[in-house]
């Protein structure tokens, strides 16, 4: 598993963060990359960024069949930072939605505000997520509100 990005790195812009924990024979992400920036150095192995080519498009998170690639963005805005996240379940949420912020484990830690919803028909929808900047290394799920189903 890689290290996560340095302070430095996160200063930059978008990222991609890989949580592979698991090394089997494995490089979708690796190929769909298109500035090159993953590698597999041999298919068992958990993949290496370079994290100066990644310019964080997730291109390589609706590859992933792990659903272990998160991207994340502490540049987003000055208090808030911005997480992409998989999401293969249904209803999808909605822009503008506040939904329930989780972390590794599925535990509520916040709430966050769904800023796009990148549906794909024939790969792993992409949900973007805005939240406090202190956040974006622990939240990796959301939740649907509640009060949101109902309303």
């Amino acid at each position: 598993m890689n290290a996560l990005p340095s302070e430095e790195r996160l200063a930059k812009g978008p990222v991609a963060v890989f949580e592979c924990l698991q090394q089997i024979p494995c490089n979708p992400c690796a190929e769909a990359c298109p500035r090159k920036a993953i590698t597999v150095e041999h298919m068992n192995d958990c993949p290496s960024l370079n994290e100066a080519l990644c310019n964080g498009c997730g291109v390589c998170m609706s590859k992933c069949p792990g659903l272990s690639i998160f991207v994340v963005d502490a540049t987003y805005e000055q208090n808030k930072g911005l997480v992409k996240i998989p999401y293969e379940f249904f209803p999808l949420p909605k822009e503008n939605q506040m939904v329930d912020a989780l972390n590794r484990s599925g535990e509520c830690v916040g709430l966050a505000e769904v800023v796009r919803v990148q549906v794909s028909p024939n790969k792993t929808n992409i949900i973007w997520l805005a939240l406090p900047k202190q956040m974006i290394m622990e939240v990796r799920a959301i939740r649907l509100r509640e009060e949101e189903h109902h309303g």
